[in-house]
């Protein structure tokens, strides 16, 4: 896998991340532990993301 297929599939998790987030903070059942590990893994996407792109 190149660099560039690389980030851009951490990209589209970052992003799924993001929708994953939002819904369960729209859930009245998820708790804020659930929602806290979500925002977690979402941004270790995003500095792995920062990491790996050119001129970041």
């Amino acid at each position: 896998m190149s660099l560039s297929s690389h980030v851009e599939e951490l990209k589209r998790k970052h992003h799924a991340l993001s929708e994953q987030v939002e819904a369960a903070q729209r859930a009245p059942g998820v708790s804020s532990l659930e929602v806290a590990e979500l925002k977690k893994q979402k941004l270790k996407i995003k500095e792995e993301i920062e990491r790996l792109s050119p001129g970041a």
